[in-house]
């Protein structure tokens, strides 16, 4: 690795707005965006992917792996990604850096505490949990209704466990009431910290965060209680852009980390206006597959910070598209030419996706050592077909040199090809008819189905003004619909609500589909039991 300040350099960054952590890690501090923010902006690339399997796609590994080809084919490019969460790391995911010869370094920091963003974002939302049930044992001025307090506990791991719980229980340990943690990339603290544009955004938008109803049925929120300067004061660091690098010295923005199967997914609006001014061209992902990642991106971070994307890039792997096409995960290694075709389904409809928000769109084929020759052709053959630029990509192995091809059409599409970017939905449309669009445009469901506590949300955040924010759908990731086995591209189905409620600082609604849930699990087997630090303190199999 070279020293953070010899990257930062080479972007022509001085010194003197950096605030290292260590030699190989910093902050960026808003001093730089001063100094540069009247420059023009670079052009904006998505990477995106179709829905994840088993096999893994590699969206993190090409966005990487593509950013470093950018730089090697002379095109000064930066990636913009967001912080991995404990919870993954150590259950089901492990590490979330990139692997091969297209990785984020210093990994091992940036996969824990990195520089304690995630941490500042978990103790800003469990202080005001804490001020919460602190009011009520006090004597309860703001007559908030302990039956309807909407502001859960949260912790960066997966627990089951703290789904739900009682909080209060013994003597003179406060009101005794239903409670529940959350993970904190769920939290709404992530999501007003990815989507503020600055400290004074920040502060505004926690502010404006619905913590629960009074006796009357009136809305409590954070300004209320008077919790916000405490938080800004615990979140004035974490707002300050990360700066690291690849394995071949190229600059990375890591900030930020909400899931996009329950959250937004998307890294900061903060550190991707940054890179924008500083770069030709910025690399930035959204999380899980194209119908959440890619939808949130366009409808909720470019809508709300008014950010233009020139391009998106569609990551698929061979061994995903047969998995969509029925083959088990432990037989994708063999041939099987008439699964992969009818898995290419899945990887058709997120195209067309992605063409209705108005952006050029090509294909990167994550290709695998264990790949044949003829079933890649068979993805490419599709692509060429439908109209759409296609490149394998073996950045695991190779480095730049393995993404110099794909990174050459991307420039020849953001050269050549011309965008008109559109969010899917109209602003003043209603949540119903917003819920709706998403659902039969994107999922191609036929029908949406509200539960009761659904119907009471809806109506609630009507009552409250909030009609027309955007919608945020919490979904399985592995599949289209809501249901996680049914895979490929199915259509016809029945999306079911079961729960609606109002982010009213990140400035969305948040749609809880199916069983989706906001606090997940360990695994059987979580990754957690396969690391070790040895003598020289290396740690081995985790990340």
């Amino acid at each position: 690795m070279k020293p953070i300040i010899e990257v930062a350099q080479a972007m022509g960054i001085a010194d003197d707005h950096l605030e290292l952590y260590g030699k190989y890690k910093c902050k960026i501090n808003p001093s730089l965006w001063e100094e540069v923010k009247e420059r023009s902006d670079g052009k904006l690339v998505l990477v995106t992917a179709m829905n994840p399997t088993p096999a893994g796609e590699g969206k993190t590994l090409t966005t990487i792996g593509l950013t470093q080809a950018l730089n090697a084919i002379g095109e000064p490019t930066i990636a913009a990604l967001r912080e991995p969460s404990l919870g993954p790391c150590f259950g089901m995911k492990g590490g979330a850096t990139g692997s091969g010869k297209a990785q984020i370094v210093p990994a091992d920091d940036i996969n824990l505490h990195f520089t304690g963003d995630i941490h500042a974002v978990t103790s800003a939302h469990n202080l005001l949990s804490a001020m919460i049930d602190n009011h009520l044992f006090h004597g309860n001025a703001l007559r908030l209704n302990p039956g309807r307090i909407v502001w859960k506990r949260a912790m960066d791991m997966n627990d089951r466990s703290l789904r739900s719980i009682v909080t209060g229980l013994g003597s003179g340990n406060g009101n005794a009431r239903e409670a529940g943690f959350l993970i904190t990339t769920a939290s709404e603290v992530m999501a007003v910290l990815c989507l503020s544009e600055n400290l004074s955004d920040l502060r505004n938008r926690l502010g404006r965060m619905l913590i629960g109803y009074n006796e009357e049925g009136a809305a409590v929120t954070a300004t209320q209680l008077g919790a916000v300067e405490a938080m800004v004061v615990l979140l004035k660091e974490a707002i300050k852009p990360n700066l690291v690098q690849t394995l071949e010295g190229t600059p990375v923005m890591v900030h930020g980390g909400p899931f996009a199967n329950i959250a937004h997914g998307c890294s900061s609006v903060v550190g991707t206006r940054l890179a924008l001014k500083l770069a030709k061209i910025v690399v930035t992902e959204a999380g899980f597959g194209a119908d959440l990642g890619a939808e949130k991106f366009f409808d909720i971070k470019c809508r709300q910070s008014g950010l233009i994307p020139a391009a998106a890039v569609l990551v698929v792997t061979v061994k995903a598209l047969k998995y969509n096409g029925g083959v088990p995960n432990s037989e994708l290694d063999y041939t099987n030419t008439e699964a992969l075709k009818l898995g290419l389904v899945n990887m058709e409809r997120h195209i067309e996706n992605l063409s209705k928000f108005g952006v050029p769109v090509m294909v990167a084929i994550n290709q695998y050592a264990e790949d044949v020759s003829e079933e890649v052709e068979l993805v490419k053959e599709r692509c060429r077909k439908l109209g759409v630029i296609v490149e394998t990509s073996t950045v695991w192995a190779e480095g730049s040199a393995g993404g110099r091809k794909l990174a050459e059409k991307l420039v020849e599409i953001l050269d050549h090809q011309m965008m008109n970017f559109a969010p899917l939905y109209d602003h003043e449309l209603d949540i119903r008819a917003k819920i709706e669009k998403v659902v039969k445009e994107i999922y191609r469901g036929k029908d949406v189905s509200y539960s009761p506590a659904a119907l009471r949300g809806l109506a609630e955040i009507d009552r409250l003004g909030y009609g027309n924010l955007p919608v945020c759908m919490a979904k399985t990731p592995y599949s289209f619909s809501d249901q996680p086995r049914l895979l490929g591209a199915p259509e016809g189905f029945t999306i079911h609500v079961r729960d609606i409620s109002l982010s009213a600082g990140a400035g969305f609604v948040v749609v809880h589909t199916g069983n989706i849930v906001t606090m997940p699990g360990l695994p059987k087997s979580p990754a957690a039991e396969h690391i070790a630090l040895d003598e020289q303190g290396v740690i081995n199999g985790l990340f």
